[in-house]
């Protein structure tokens, strides 16, 4: 994996509160290893804690780049982490469902894990789309016109999906594969 995403840059989101720690943290190491520069992206600048299984206090990131300083054009891929408390703010939020949305228009690889898929429901992006995502919520991704499948990991024309933090390392994986093909047509399909 080394090297293959040298000269990519990449968005991960950090919600204000409640994002999964090791959903933000492994794919940030992955693609960082991969040779991707990576931005942590967010509501605002400054310092946010995580957490582990939604519950526990986990360490403090720092949120580098907010909404209102970038757009899609800057990065050739996003990464959306889970987290029940993280994802519910992240789709509540007008900036960061936009900077979503413009990644799809733009035909740009997501990857998408456990709850972060409420984003995508949000930004009206999952309508004709094969994902998966934490179970509690596959009612939400089919009543937006997905179709939502219990699989490890799922790609759907750029769109890379997991379940949970037990599939991180096929997440990842898949992600870097994606990330290094690049756009991809499919993307804008729903958009």
């Amino acid at each position: 994996m080394a090297g293959e995403l040298r000269g990519k840059k990449v968005a991960i989101l950090l919600a204000p509160k409640g994002t999964e720690q090791v959903e933000f943290n492994e794919p940030k190491r992955a693609l960082e290893e991969a040779g991707a520069s990576v931005d942590v992206v967010g509501v605002e600048t400054g310092d946010v804690q995580t957490m582990n299984h939604d519950t526990e206090p986990g360490d403090t990131f720092t949120v580098e780049k907010a909404f209102s300083e970038v757009s899609a054009e800057d990065y050739d891929g996003l990464v959306v982490p889970g987290g029940c408390v993280g994802a519910d703010q992240l789709r509540a939020n007008e900036e960061a469902v936009g900077f979503v949305r413009s990644f799809f228009e733009q035909g740009k690889p997501v990857g998408v894990i456990c709850h972060g898929p409420w984003t995508l429901v949000e930004a009206d992006v999952v309508r004709g789309r094969r994902l998966t995502s934490y179970w509690s919520i596959k009612t939400d991704i089919r009543n937006a016109g997905g179709e939502w499948v219990d699989e490890e990991v799922v790609t759907d024309g750029g769109l890379v999906t997991s379940r949970h933090p037990g599939d991180l390392e096929a997440f990842c994986s898949k992600v870097i594969e994606e990330f290094a093909e690049g756009r991809h047509e499919a993307q804008t399909r729903s958009v």
